[in-house]
């Protein structure tokens, strides 16, 4: 296949003609090599040919070879030991025809040589010059001098640097975790091209593309042979395992790190500053991220990145055909599976080859299986589908394996593990012990790490026995059961046998638990469960140990961790669930807590302690991921409970309460949430005293619900005293005092204090992005404050536009569009855009927010009734005055009868209504509510709030409209020296009440 076609002249070395053109011969897997031998003769004037080379083994050699001499000039082979196995050939083939037809025409071959292996003794008729090992510009020296090249300083294309391939022997600057290169990867060479063709030649930003296929079908083989093969073109290679949703978003999010990105703990927010850096190119714009495994599209829009660079999936999903290009991965064809037999087992002849090819349907991993054992047993190839064919499967049931695996596989399974048994038996222990964990990535060096774990007796001999250990694992790999995993670039990077991880794939992990299956699958999983419980680090609050948690997860479950009734394991597992919520992992937190619970409840009595502590932060995920009725259903239950236990246990049902108080919050039964946290309160004071974290926790939250109320100075008091207390007993820049700090920025706006706001804000702001990094939730939210603090005093519209699009992007991609903290944002942006004139996105994002705020709460909840005011708001700036009237009304009524006529909320409901009224011609209506609206307002506010300011402009608006004349003047006279002694002269509200322009209230949904 002709690849590349570049022009250039010719160059003359020694009084020796230099070839006018080289035609380069190469292996695919040799592409990046013979893409920089291209490109380098190209600098020094010469025109070369690019030509991947695999020919036909029914082809005779002298003619394969005769072909490429079609061309004129010089034929460079790229040579390996593995060339000379293409074919693969009978043996003395290749000597032969060197011997003959290529010493007869020596003037016309040349080659090189990447290894230090010995080539065939009859290589030496192409005089190869050696590159192996050696740096860029010996290697260059060396091409040129073999092919007679006199070296130039310029001449030929000039080849700009983001094109010029990198020296293969250099390896990308970042490199994560891609699986060692195989050296008996073969074929695919069409699919690869064409997969990096698509790749190249798609839409910049959107070049992503999934490889589809059923399972042992060798998507992930393709995919590592796809990353080693084009490294070259590539700065950052990043390998992300997805087979686990936790271990994905860890290992993806570790990428910050390499980047050194600043940023915090917080898996969400390390993802988003990923995809950002990959979407801007920087600090590099040459990457290639691989999801293998990722089978659940759920997520793809906030996980997936775009920018300049590649992503490559491994899927057997075919919903991926919504996201990416798609690429189906076939089973091999005929000559694939017959050369990788043949060179695998030496022994085994073409047609020989071949039937075993079709016994296994061409499906690849049945044929490395069956490679495996025929070339490491030696056995004849008629035995060995005997065998197969008669089916002698060992004493267990035969194991079903669907998804198109064939069935003859299943026989050669059983018949590599009889023989394991007879042969290493230590190698089936090590088989057992793997079925005992999750398929996919297995932490196997947890084995070796905590000596000190009790083991069953037939598996101590791993702990004590390293040379054993290696000679079973390396069995195991030589026969292709498991893969060994490593972190670093180069395939030589090893790691110590108690960090040694190993991958068993999914339907291998199927049949081989089902095979080796006997008298010690039990204890073999109790021994899991038990290293599972040692290798947990015990802090799930510390971020550096979340990559940890993350590994161990997928695994509780299969070892039997979910049912032991150990204290020691009980503890661990509720550290995972911790580690879910702390990470915000809420969906796999609610998974793992529900499996938990249906395991527990069968022998551990609801008032056993881990049993509380399971609903406790059960609660809290649920309550977090939005799930409010079911977490105080949840609560509701164990305070019942609780309440009916004897003894009495004062610190759960404190804890209970807490809980509740925080459901009913979120519900929108704020009096109710008012008293019973003020209840946990004084009892986490009796209890606890008054430093102890839930004490502090407790009085936060009370902050939190009297602002709900609409008792801002209250609020405020509340806020100041807590944020005093954290700044005492834990520390200034702790993450609770940031949250405090944060609090009392907000109660100052909602009082009106906008520039005291905005400067502690500010001030908060800096600290959260320090301690914290930029795009922490918490961070988050304390920036979508600063920019309603910037608005309010009125910052320049432009920046706050921008800050808030941006808030809402980076809060989508780590909650996503549904999550209430991001419909919160929405709705902030979207009054934001109807203030300053964009009614149709304004309206599209209120639309949005409004319904997913009704789907989340229900129709009668205080914050989905507020939203119909800013829909309203829309409506009426449209021009649809009649229907945004009867929104008001109806949201007025509404809310009135939920938190009464004073809350600040139904005040600025009710100015928005009173101006409806006007719009609408009922201006005496208008003026009575104005007048009543005003009344409540400089009771509840006071008289100088900017809300009690507003309905006195808006009265002195109704009654100019019915010609009151001499008391709109004097209302509307003093609300103009208050605003600017206390706004300022230039602030906007000042300088609309000074042109008449009618007031308005905007709602802010906050349920936290």
């Amino acid at each position: 296949m002709v690849e590349q076609r570049s022009g250039g002249g010719a160059a003359d070395h020694g009084g020796r003609a230099a070839p006018h053109h080289v035609l380069v011969v190469f292996p695919g897997y040799h592409r990046p090599w013979a893409a920089w031998i291209n490109q380098r003769l190209e600098a020094h004037g010469l025109r070369a040919t690019l030509q991947r080379w695999d020919p036909p083994r029914e082809v005779p050699l002298e003619d394969s070879l005769g072909d490429l001499l079609l061309a004129r000039g010089t034929v460079l082979l790229v040579l390996n030991d593995w060339f000379f196995q293409l074919g693969p050939r009978p043996a003395g083939e290749w000597n032969d025809v060197l011997r003959g037809f290529v010493a007869a025409h020596a003037d016309r071959f040349a080659a090189v040589n990447l290894t230090n292996r010995p080539l065939l003794p009859a290589t030496a008729v192409l005089e190869p010059v050696s590159l192996w090992g050696v740096g860029e510009e010996e290697a260059e020296a060396r091409l040129l001098s073999r092919l007679g090249i006199e070296p130039r300083r310029s001449g030929g294309r000039r080849v700009s640097p983001a094109s010029f391939a990198r020296y293969p022997d250099t390896p990308p600057e970042i490199w994560g975790e891609v699986p060692r290169r195989n050296p008996r990867f073969t074929g695919r060479d069409d699919l690869l091209t064409e997969l990096q063709e698509r790749l190249m030649d798609a839409e910049r930003g959107h070049a992503a593309c999934t490889l589809l296929g059923m399972s042992g079908i060798g998507k992930t083989q393709i995919a590592a042979e796809y990353a080693h093969r084009f490294s070259p073109d590539y700065d950052v290679v990043w390998w992300v395992n997805s087979d686990d949703r936790n271990i994905q978003r860890d290992r993806f999010g570790e990428l910050a790190a390499e980047f050194q990105l600043p940023t915090g703990s917080e898996p969400g927010e390390r993802i988003r500053a990923v995809r950002e850096a990959l979407r801007r190119g920087d600090p590099h714009s040459r990457w290639l991220v691989i999801f293998d495994g990722w089978d659940d599209t759920d997520g793809a829009n906030v996980m997936l990145p775009h920018g300049p660079g590649h992503v490559l999936i491994t899927s057997r999903n075919r919903g991926w055909g919504d996201y990416t290009d798609v690429l189906e991965i076939p089973s091999f064809d005929r000559a694939e599976s017959t050369g990788y037999l043949m060179r695998r087992a030496p022994q085994v002849t073409a047609a020989q080859a071949d039937e075993v090819a079709a016994e296994f349907g061409d499906v690849p991993l049945p044929l490395v299986q069956a490679a495996s054992w025929l070339g490491e047993s030696g056995m004849e190839v008629p035995e060995y589908l005997r065998m197969i064919r008669e089916g002698r499967l060992s004493t267990v049931d035969e194991p079903s394996a669907g998804d198109g695996f064939p069935h003859s596989s299943l026989t050669s399974w059983s018949i590599l593990i009889n023989r394991l048994r007879r042969s290493q038996p230590q190698a089936i222990e090590i088989l057992s012990l793997c079925a005992s964990f999750a398929p996919g990535r297995i932490p196997l060096g947890i084995v070796r790490a905590y000596p000190q774990a009790e083991l069953p007796e037939d598996l101590r001999w791993m702990v004590n026995d390293l040379s054993a250990w290696t000679r079973a694992l390396d069995t195991l790999v030589n026969y292709s059961v498991l893969t060994r995993e490593t972190r670093g670039p180069a395939s030589t990077d090893e790691v110590g046998p108690h960090q040694e991880s190993v991958h068993m794939h999914r339907l291998v992990h199927d049949i081989v638990a089902r095979l080796t299956d006997g008298d010690h699958r039990s204890s073999h999983r109790k021994a899991v469960r038990t290293l599972l419980a040692e290798a947990d680090p015990g802090n799930p609050m510390d971020s550096r140990h979340w990559p940890r948690y993350a590994e161990l997860l997928p695994h509780l479950e299969p070892s039997g961790a979910l049912t032991s009734r150990n204290p020691r394991i009980q503890a661990a597992v509720l550290n995972c669930l911790r580690y879910c919520y702390r990470s915000s992992e809420f969906k796999a937190g609610a998974r793992l807590a529900e499996r938990i619970r249906d395991n527990w409840s069968r022998f551990m009595d609801p008032m056993d302690p881990a049993m509380l502590e399971l609903t406790t932060q059960e609660g809290n995920i649920l309550r977090r991921s939005g799930q409010f009725r079911e977490a105080y259903e949840l609560d509701l239950a164990q305070r019942e409970r609780l309440l009916a236990a004897s003894p009495p246990n004062e610190l759960g049902s404190l804890q209970s309460n807490a809980s509740i108080a925080a459901d009913l919050r979120f519900l929108g039964q704020y009096q109710e949430s008012e008293r019973l946290q003020r209840e946990a309160i004084a009892e986490a004071q009796r209890l606890l005293g008054e430093t102890e974290f839930l004490t502090l926790v407790s009085r936060h939250n009370l902050g939190v619900v009297l602002r709900m109320l609409g008792r801002y100075q209250e609020a405020y008091d509340s806020d100041v005293d807590t944020l005093a207390r954290c700044e005492s007993v834990l520390r200034p820049r702790h993450a609770s005092t940031l949250n405090s700090s944060n609090a009392v920025a907000h109660d100052l706006r909602l009082l009106g204090h906008y520039r005291e706001a905005l400067a502690r804000q500010e001030s908060t702001v800096r600290l959260h992005v320090q301690l914290l990094g930029p795009h922490h939730l918490q961070t988050l939210y304390a920036r979508s404050q600063l920019a309603l603090c910037r608005r309010r005093e009125g910052g320049t519209s432009q920046d706050i536009g921008a800050m808030m699009a941006s808030l809402l992007e980076q809060l989508e991609q780590v909650h996503g569009r549904s999550h209430f903290v991001t419909l919160s944002s929405i709705t902030n942006y979207a009054n934001y855009l109807r203030e300053h004139g964009d009614l149709d996105q304004a309206r599209e994002l209120i639309t949005e927010a409004e319904a997913g705020y009704r789907a989340l709460l229900g129709p009668a909840h205080p914050v989905a009734t507020g939203m119909v005011a800013n829909t309203a708001l829309v409506m009426q700036a449209s021009g649809e005055r009649a229907d945004a009237l009867a929104l008001l009304e109806a949201a007025l009524a509404g809310l009135t009868s939920s938190l009464g006529s004073d809350h600040p909320w139904v005040l600025g409901c009710a100015l928005n209504t009173t101006a409806a009224r006007n719009f609408n011609g009922r201006v005496a209506d208008a003026a009575e509510l104005s007048r009543e609206t005003l009344r409540r307002a400089r009771h509840t506010l006071g008289s100088e709030h900017p809300l009690t300011l507003s309905c006195q402009v808006a009265l002195a608006t109704d009654l100019r409209g019915l010609r009151e004349v001499e008391e709109a003047g004097k209302l509307e006279e003093d609300a103009l020296l208050t605003l600017t002694r206390t706004l300022g002269a230039q602030h906007p509200h000042t300088l609309s009440a000074r042109q008449r322009n009618r007031p308005y209230w905007d709602f802010e949904a906050n349920l936290a």
